[in-house]
């Protein structure tokens, strides 16, 4: 079976972070979390990576959670393979930079809250379904959105959960700019090396000064939602909206 995640060293010092299960459109099984919270770990610790570009494989950045997970009410206590990827990412040190192309659906987009600079391609098409899924918010959205779009279009993003476009996401803050379709990694990889060969103390230095402030209330807000996100993922709704799910696919 190939890898779900595929780690490559495209530029020296510039790591990429590959999602690749586009049988599944990308979607992100316990495995695939394990994978990136995995890697991101050992970047940090690698004084050869200097950034890491995250995307996805296909012409799609991840299709959100596979929710055949979702259907899985078990609870064996401890923290999600989703929670435990957030915290690594929300706190990794150095520089993340995301090229999206094709769909980033649930936590495809609100990881790119935690990414350092994202940048997306012109047919890219972004969600965030959780209500229309019986859930709530998760990745800090419900902080980090409304701090970079404004409380109302947060509001219209997250309750409403339609689909939106790339400008409308370059517009929330959610990505830097959109390039022509299929050119997200391109410029992704070449903001990589521009920042790849900078001093590193700087860019670390920097990056915690920058989310010094919100570092608290990120991981507060990441583990009440996922409070709130699971208790809701148990419930009849949410189960009856991923049945409904499964049943329309051939």
């Amino acid at each position: 079976m190939a890898p779900s995640l595929v780690i490559s060293d495209p530029h020296p010092r510039v790591r990429q972070l590959t999602i690749s299960r586009p049988e599944r459109r990308n979607a992100l099984d316990r495995a695939t979390y394990g994978a990136l919270g995995a890697a991101l770990s050992a970047a940090a610790d690698d004084d050869d990576v200097g950034a890491v570009v995250l995307t996805g494989a296909q012409g799609c950045f991840t299709a959100g959670n596979d929710l055949a997970d979702f259907q899985d009410t078990s609870d064996t206590g401890e923290p999600s393979a989703g929670l435990t990827y957030l915290g690594v990412l929300s706190t990794f040190p150095k520089p993340v930079i995301a090229a999206v192309e094709g769909f980033a659906v649930g936590i495809g987009t609100t990881m790119l809250l935690h990414c350092d600079l994202a940048y997306a391609g012109g047919g890219a098409r972004f969600r965030l379904p959780f209500v229309n899924l019986g859930l709530c918010p998760e990745g800090a959205s419900s902080y980090l959105l409304p701090r970079v779009a404004g409380t109302k279009k947060a509001a219209e993003l997250l309750l409403l959960g339609e689909l939106f476009g790339a400008e409308t996401a370059r517009e929330a803050g959610i990505v830097n700019a959109v390039t022509a379709e299929g050119g997200a990694l391109d410029l992704a990889l070449e903001k990589a090396r521009a920042l790849a060969v900078l001093p590193a103390e700087s860019l670390i230095a920097t990056k915690r000064l920058l989310r010094a402030a919100t570092a608290a209330p990120v991981t507060q807000a990441l583990h009440l939602e996922a409070e709130s996100f699971h208790a809701l993922r148990r419930g009849p709704a949410a189960q009856a909206a991923f049945a409904a799910f499964f049943k329309k696919q051939p």
